[in-house]
């Protein structure tokens, strides 16, 4: 690229817009958290609402999968929805939705009511991940877009750790109603916070994608099928594979982890809690650094996220041959780092394969086709469990995930706009 097009695609950065690019940073990042900890609470939860509502182990992995069909069809829709009202908006009403819909869930009387409300937590939760990205990627050039995405995605680990960290002790001493409707009003402040602090940036320049529309030109509405025509590159149907199988992995870890240790080696709830807030202390660092990594050898993110599943692939498979408390302690590091390091690689070259433009739209169709891994893989582990009571093959099928997202990053051709 010459010096003039350099010139012509860099967006300039004054102080006042510096300043703000990091609250909008650190305002997402702290929506994402919490919307994350809604998702996560219930590996934490399962055991003491099946005993609460008497359901069989297999049922608690169909409440996961209702919740992320709902996430599915609500990312596919708000992708496109938030590159026309902006992330401010579309993160505001996703949480209000969100804060309902799970002190809702506080009341589940059976299993029908459960899996329906959760499918609802699920519809409500699918703008809070586009817009995020939306709102990082148009703040953040691109030399600098790998680390500010991966401090961003470092909220799903956060969310792991104080998942884990606090909730097994708040279900002991007050039971799981009153957590959920403790995360309830505590989304309720956040969109509160969201809408009074964001801000949309009105003009970027895209610099992945010279020549297109400004980021909040108004569209009708029949150009929805064309902008899904124009996302469906080769490169980007690879790159949603790849994330299905990635979240194949981590979701399904995260939902089962607790409840395997548990049910198979008889760890105690808080012991269990503790090897996943470990490992997601782990995947907090991890996040960051591999951004960083991925600007520092010229936004080339290829590679690393390839060998970040094959690292993840070998690590579900050598957790899920352990047996004791000591040996999971051990582990938890590494699998915290497998699970969690390709994710800001991958969101980031979504939306550079889409350009800014389409940025919302792009992760939220990405996400969307990502989260069926999230989807299915649960109520899969749940089942293959039950029926073999084997650990190993539990962890087996997670890490089938992985393996076929890096053979799918293997023909992505970087660069290219395929």
């Amino acid at each position: 690229m010459n010096s003039e097009t350099t010139t012509r695609l860099s967006v300039p950065m004054h102080g006042t817009d510096s300043r703000i690019r990091w609250l909008v940073l650190t305002v997402a990042w702290a929506a994402l958290v919490l919307s994350t900890v809604c998702r996560l609470a219930w590996g934490t939860l399962a055991i003491p609402l099946g005993q609460s509502l008497s359901l069989p182990l297999a049922a608690l992995g169909m409440f996961v999968t209702a919740f992320y069909v709902g996430y599915v069809l609500s990312n596919f829709v708000c992708g496109f929805a938030t590159d026309r009202v902006g992330g401010r908006v579309a993160l505001s009403a996703s949480l209000v939705s969100l804060a309902v819909a799970t002190y809702a869930f506080s009341y589940t009387p059976s299993l029908t009511v459960g899996l329906v409300l959760q499918a609802l937590m699920g519809l409500t939760a699918g703008a809070d991940y586009a817009a995020g990205v939306k709102l990082v990627t148009t703040w953040f050039e691109k030399r600098e877009r790998g680390r500010a995405v991966g401090l961003l995605m470092s909220a799903s680990s956060v969310a792991v750790i104080a998942t884990n960290a606090i909730l097994p002790t708040l279900v002991e001493a007050y039971g799981w109603r009153l957590s959920y409707r403790l995360l309830g009003v505590l989304a309720v402040f956040l969109a509160v916070v969201c809408a009074t602090v964001l801000r949309d940036r009105a003009q970027a320049a895209d610099v992945s994608r010279p020549g297109e529309r400004s980021l909040h030109r108004a569209r009708p509405h029949g150009e929805i099928l064309a902008d899904i025509r124009a996302l469906m590159t080769r490169n980007f149907v690879l790159l949603a594979l790849a994330g299905c199988g990635a979240f194949w992995g981590t979701l399904g870890f995260t939902a089962w982890a607790i409840p395997l240790m548990v049910k198979a080696h008889h760890v105690a709830p808080v012991q269990a809690g503790y090897v996943l807030a470990v490992a997601g202390i782990a995947g907090l660092f991890a996040k960051p650094a591999i951004g960083w990594l991925s600007d520092s050898v010229g936004a080339r993110r290829k590679l690393l996220a390839i060998l970040s599943l094959i690292f993840f692939c070998a690590a579900l498979l050598a957790f899920g041959r352990l047996d004791d408390l000591a040996a999971f302690r051990l582990a938890a590091p590494f699998i915290g780092v497998g699970a969690f390091v390709y994710s800001p690689l991958l969101v980031t070259m979504v939306a550079e394969q889409a350009g800014l433009s389409k940025a919302g739209s792009a992760a939220g169709v990405a996400n969307a086709v990502w989260q069926l891994g999230s989807a299915l893989s649960p109520a899969l582990v749940g089942l293959v469990f039950q029926a073999q009571h084997s650990f190993p093959l539990a962890f087996a099928v997670l890490a089938a995930g992985p393996l076929v997202g890096a053979i799918c990053l293997a023909f992505i051709k970087e660069g290219q706009r395929q």
